[in-house]
């Protein structure tokens, strides 16, 4: 095969971006990845000659459809719904559905090109993909959200299986989304499979699965803590979001003897600082996720002042949780937290931290953990529960929070192995380079496809 000549960040993102025209956030999460792997795929010529970075950023195919319901007042309504099946070098499509109204063509390949890097790194044999549609649940009616997953579920149903793709739950997609989608399908296919992930325990879910991202974050910082010879004990930590990540971040540092002092929803931050412990919490899960109310009712019970339109990293503290969406910490706000004793970030979301921001933590060399490493304990959990529905069985909660913690410790190792430098942990490099490595792998197996 003849040479090719250098790759460099500027010529392929130059490609990337004319191909790809407008998509911003899809261009961000490729060029955060590209400038690690352009240098590693220089010194391994196997990678370039065959074009796998170029091949890894293309999606495998991408499904967009209409979407037709009813609302209670009888008016019919039309939303878009997509699929991005990225890669599947390594298992079926694995990704989750997102449902807000901001959801549209550039978010969802972002999404679905992380999850190809955080699939790998979970050692299990998953593919990437990700979905959703510019739906809004909020303020809709059970009746309504059900007649909308299943006309979504009608057409996405034509398009995944479990040796296919296999969605999950997303922002806007929790446990009442996905019991109807899986309904639908279950329905429309009369078969009963592990098609869905984030199932009821009734139906086939795994048990810590709603625990799973949260509670991964936690073991992943607790890991890089134990690194450098220091704990999670009495540290004063930052969350952002109020959801289902960020409610089970907070309660495992709670647990861990951590101090939580804020959270935040999208209507902005309350910040406690005689920290929010076990009772305070279940008042917050209440409150988003029984009466989906805003977080400024706990600041109105406690007593406590709420920052209306503000993000919390404005709070001195030691540790930062960013559990929300993308890009809400920016560089800005990255500055104002190295100023205060600061030690270290766990991204809970998916890239919520800005390209700026991540350079500015990593000169400070404080900490810094990826999406794609550290929150990747959500979809390590539903990849065990494709086994558990595979093998007709489930483990115990024991179990599974064994099987997540190892996860969790064998990613940190790999990021260790792959990022070291002169006595720095470069954990993006470390998640990107590992991530990258055995999807190429494979990818070069198949020859060109």
């Amino acid at each position: 095969m003849p040479e090719r000549n250098e790759l460099t960040l500027e010529h392929f993102m130059s490609g990337l971006k004319r191909r790809n025209p407008g998509e911003t956030e899809f261009h961000q999460a490729v060029e955060e990845v590209a400038t690690y792997l352009i240098p590693h795929i220089m010194k391994f010529p196997k990678y370039h000659s065959a074009q796998i970075l170029e091949r890894m950023t293309e999606p495998d195919r991408i499904i967009i459809f209409r979407v037709c319901w009813e609302d209670d007042q009888g008016n019919v309504r039309v939303n878009r719904g997509y699929r991005v099946q990225f890669n599947n070098a390594i298992g079926p499509y694995k990704g989750g559905l997102r449902f807000h109204p901001s959801v549209n063509l550039s978010i969802l390949k972002f999404l679905g090109f992380e999850q190809i890097f955080k699939n790998s790194l979970t050692t299990l044999p998953i593919g990437a993909g990700k979905g959703g549609a510019d739906f809004n649940p909020k303020g809709k009616s059970d009746a309504e959200v059900m007649r909308f997953c299943q006309a979504f579920m009608t057409e996405l149903s034509k398009h995944i299986g479990e040796n296919i793709d296999v969605p999950a739950g997303d922002i806007g997609v929790g446990a009442r989304e996905i019991s109807f989608m899986f309904g639908q399908y279950k329905r429309l296919k009369n078969e009963f499979t592990g098609t869905l992930t984030g199932k009821g325990l009734e139906f086939g879910g795994s048990k810590i699965r709603k625990e799973a991202t949260g509670f991964g974050c936690i073991y992943f910082m607790q890991e890089m803590l134990k690194h450098q010879s220091d704990e999670l004990q009495g540290k004063s930590c930052a969350i952002s979001g109020s959801g289902n990540v960020a409610q089970y971040a907070a309660l495992k540092l709670i647990q861990l003897g951590a101090k939580v002092i804020t959270m935040s929803d999208s209507s902005g931050f309350v910040h406690d600082p005689d920290g929010i412990n076990e009772e305070k919490l279940d008042f917050i899960i209440d409150l988003k996720t029984v009466k989906r109310q805003s977080l400024a009712e706990y600041a109105k019970h406690y007593k406590l002042a709420f920052h209306k339109d503000q993000r919390p990293w404005s709070v001195p503290c030691q540790l930062a949780f960013p559990c929300a969406t993308q890009n809400e910490l920016n560089e800005q706000e990255a500055k104002a937290l190295l100023q205060k004793g600061f030690i270290g970030v766990a991204e809970g979301a998916n890239m919520p931290t800005t390209i700026g921001a991540i350079q500015a933590f990593q000169n400070a060399k404080v900490l810094f953990a990826p999406g794609k490493a550290s929150n990747a304990g959500g979809v390590a959990v539903s990849g065990l529960e494709m086994t558990q529905n595979s093998i007709r069985m489930s483990w115990s909660n024991e179990e599974l929070e064994k099987r997540l913690r190892d996860i969790m410790t064998d990613i940190h190792q790999k990021c260790v192995d792959h990022g070291s430098e002169n006595g720095y942990i470069d954990y993006v490099k470390g998640a990107n380079v590992a991530g990258f490595t055995k999807v190429a792998d494979a990818m070069l197996a198949y020859g060109v496809m």
